[in-house]
């Protein structure tokens, strides 16, 4: 039996958002890791700031750099043998569309039950790609939100599309279906994202935050309800959910976020789909870009839709069991 590689140890730099934070609750934010895995760490003497290991309950200041040593995790990538929606192949990226659901990659409480685990398992070379390049995905999704996710197929790839999402030129657009009637029926949301003080796992509205913005575009509405275009131009997680909540505008079925549950239109999951992706592939030439991948809209989200019947104010996609018309 292949026996685990220890970890190289991580430097983290305490940032503006979690100032005076406790070091278990830093470390758990800043590594996306669990409470009980940060405390672990910390309690074993693993977190060492200037020389000195830290105490859980100790406050650090924003800027304090801190030295991790994370236990070390079994070698390789076990493969998942499970579907895989290829929307779109070439010879240096995949678009695949992930169910609801599926964690995205190994973290705690997750190994061998990801999305990279179901990758690898069709395409088996990306194992190579290693933790270091998230075994080719370049982006994420949060747990229960469905729809596309580029991954690279090589270093040079994943570099390349990387730096496509730091000069903000990959289009993500997402379908949402929200607790309010949006008017006016267009705009946009900029306001800094930073970790929840007291949720280490949450997110909020924040000054020194990562600034953020999202673009929004009401397609239908009923009653108490609307279906929305929405457009990333940052990326920052949680960002449409916490955004939308902080407009009174709650993600329909999010628990963490909403404003007020909602069993109408509720599909039992966060109405939250990826549904177009517009990117340049590094394989192609510059005639032949951008390319645009379509979703589906899921079968949950579909049949949610049609049991709101025809909506008060515009339109539904013409097939929403199909391809949505964004």
């Amino acid at each position: 039996m292949t026996e685990p590689e220890a970890i190289p140890p991580v430097e983290i730099v305490v940032p503006v958002d979690m100032d005076g934070r406790r070091a278990d609750r830093v470390v758990a934010g800043t590594l996306e890791i669990s409470r009980a895995a940060a405390r672990l760490a910390v309690d074993s003497g693993q977190v060492v700031a200037e020389g000195r290991p830290v105490a859980a309950t100790d406050k650090l200041a924003a800027g304090t750099r801190l030295v991790v040593r994370r236990p070390a995790e079994p070698a390789g990538l076990v493969p998942l043998d499970a579907p895989l929606a290829v929307r779109y192949e070439s010879p240096a990226v995949l678009a695949v569309d992930k169910p609801p659901g599926l964690v995205v990659h190994p973290g705690a409480g997750h190994r061998n039950d990801t999305l990279a685990n179901v990758i690898v398992f069709h395409f088996p070379e990306l194992a190579a790609l290693g933790e270091e390049y998230r075994w080719g995905l370049v982006h994420r999704l949060d747990r229960d939100t469905s729809g596309l996710l580029l991954v690279a197929r090589s270093a040079a790839a994943h570099a390349a599309l990387q730096a496509q999402l730091k000069q903000r030129r990959i289009e993500r657009v997402y379908l949402a279906l929200v607790n309010t009637v949006i008017d006016p029926v267009a705009g946009a949301i900029e306001a800094p994202i930073g970790r929840d003080p007291e949720h280490p796992t949450r997110m909020t509205l924040r000054q020194g935050g990562r600034f953020a913005k999202t673009h929004y575009r009401r397609l239908a509405a009923w009653e108490d309800l609307s279906l929305l275009e929405v457009r990333l131009e940052t990326g920052r997680t949680h960002q449409i959910r916490v955004h939308m909540s902080s407009i009174g505008a709650a993600v329909v079925g999010d628990k963490t976020y909403g404003l007020r549950r909602s069993t109408t239109g509720n599909p039992g999951r966060v109405w939250l789909h990826a549904a177009r992706l517009t990117f340049a592939d590094p394989e192609l030439p510059g005639s032949r870009n951008p390319v645009t991948v379509h979703s589906p809209l899921p079968a949950d989200l579909a049949a949610s839709l049609r049991e709101l019947g025809d909506p008060a104010h515009g339109t539904l996609p013409p097939d929403v069991g199909g391809v949505p018309a964004l």
